[in-house]
């Protein structure tokens, strides 16, 4: 008996109110698709956990704290699977981490990346339908490491957290400006303070005499101070992954392989390389040694805008999604924390809040529409091995208030054609060809 099987892909999912019950022709049209496809997966980029824990006294921008009902709306859109490894998934501590987990676990749903130590947020979930089974592993390089997965010990619990992916970085200069560097860290007194910091047994010297570490080991707690040089032949940065991470998901990944017919990798990632279209190269690293030890798709998320794709040895490799719901400026409840990041009066009411962040909608998400388009790949398996992707573009509505915004849909004719003009030029840096008929459908030549 043959054995086809669908997967569709979507990008970040900032929801926070309802929107399955909107029944226009373009978004009945696409939750239609969704529905049609044996696999739906979106990267789940807030808590449903009503609110539940503390705020964290760092995130990135405002707490994404929502309502546990989003996760009921995302299931009846069609919904299955989720990737719940990025940068808020501890925005409200370890207790509404927590408070999330036991949210999708109590619905039955299929998610990976966070868990209640290191070892649990690591392993695959499973995935099963009619004619097949799923295993998606779910990580992330952009984090704070306060809110990494620990591993437990024998006489001591692991900390609950995200499947971490850090990555080492390398600053090349050339060696005139290196030597400038050296000086310049001589003269503030940060070699005193480290040699002293060496001396009482907090660090020990670098073992590669080609690396020079500018790092201030007085006023650490700032964080201001963190970086390696090294002399080059240009001005450059260099990315790889840190063996470690790189290895222990690997190890997930061949698991994932001999317990499912398809593996899928999700991948959140803000770090851009040498353009804002370009991946950082440790990510595309990761993307391509997570194929060579056995997934099937690589999706990737987390700058809110859309990148190119690649097909590397004859699997996808999604570089990012955009966003696929945008109700980022929708968030309920503010922390204080955020209220002095955004320098803003702490009597303002959230709208207030992000009306004034966003300049009156002159800056940010609002005022740019990358952050309003993208596409939703559609995976066509046969037998567990891929024969087709059909591209379907997708538009997200931007209302001249801030609750009309973010809604996702099947573009118009018109803007599906300029998308996936656009997704093809994107792609093309990969050398990956993208077609696309009249009425802006696109298929990836395999």
């Amino acid at each position: 008996m043959e054995r086809n099987s669908t997967i569709a892909l979507t990008g970040d999912s900032i929801i926070m109110r309802k929107i399955s019950n909107y029944n226009d022709k373009q978004t009945k049209d696409l939750y239609s698709k969704i529905n049609q496809a044996d696999v739906a997966f979106t990267n789940l980029e807030v808590l449903p956990n009503n609110f539940t824990g503390f705020p964290a006294a760092r995130t990135d921008g405002a707490p994404v704290g929502a309502h546990s009902f989003v996760l009921d709306d995302l299931s009846e859109i069609g919904f299955n699977l989720f990737s719940c490894a990025n940068n808020h998934a501890s925005d409200y501590g370890a207790k509404g981490l927590l408070k999330t987990i036991d949210e999708l676990k109590r619905r039955n749903l299929s998610f990976a990346g966070i868990g209640r130590n290191l070892t649990e947020s690591r392993m695959p979930v499973y995935h099963s339908f009619s004619d097949g089974t799923v295993g998606m592993i779910s990580c992330t390089a952009t984090f704070f490491e306060e809110q990494a997965a620990g591993d437990s010990r024998p006489e001591l619990q692991g900390r609950p957290g995200v499947n971490p992916l850090r990555y080492d970085v390398e600053y090349e200069v050339t060696k005139e400006q290196l030597n400038l560097l050296k000086n310049i860290y001589e003269e503030l007194g940060l070699e005193k303070h480290r040699q002293q910091f060496i001396q009482q047994g907090f660090s020990s010297e670098s073992k590669n005499p080609d690396i020079f570490s500018f790092v201030d080991t007085n006023l650490r707690s700032a964080g201001t101070l963190n970086a390696v040089f090294k002399s080059g032949n240009s001005p450059s940065v260099k990315t790889k992954p840190k063996k470690n991470d790189l290895e222990e998901i690997i190890k997930w990944i061949k698991e994932a392989r001999n317990r499912s017919d398809i593996v899928l990798v999700s991948m959140h990632a803000h770090e851009q390389g040498s353009t804002r279209d370009a991946p950082a190269e440790f990510i595309r690293q990761f993307a391509h040694e997570a194929i060579d030890e056995g997934a099937d798709i690589v999706v990737g998320h987390g700058p809110h805008f859309l990148k190119g794709m690649e097909i590397y040895k004859g699997k996808p490799i999604f570089y990012s999604l955009g966003n696929f719901i945008g109700h980022n400026e929708l968030i309920y409840k503010m922390s204080e924390d955020a209220y002095q990041k955004f320098n803003v009066n702490s009597s303002l009411t959230p709208s207030n809040v992000f009306h004034i962040r966003s300049d009156g909608g002159k800056k940010g998400f609002t005022a740019n529409n990358i952050y309003w388009e993208t596409v939703m790949p559609f995976c066509k398996f046969k037998q567990g091995k891929l024969q087709g992707i059909d591209i379907f573009p997708i538009s997200l509505t931007n209302g001249d208030a801030p609750y009309k915004r973010g809604r996702p849909f099947l573009s118009t004719k018109k803007e599906g054609l300029k998308i996936m003009e656009k997704f093809k030029s994107l792609s093309y840096m990969f050398n990956t060809v993208v077609e696309y008929d009249n009425n802006g459908v696109g298929k990836v030549v395999l």
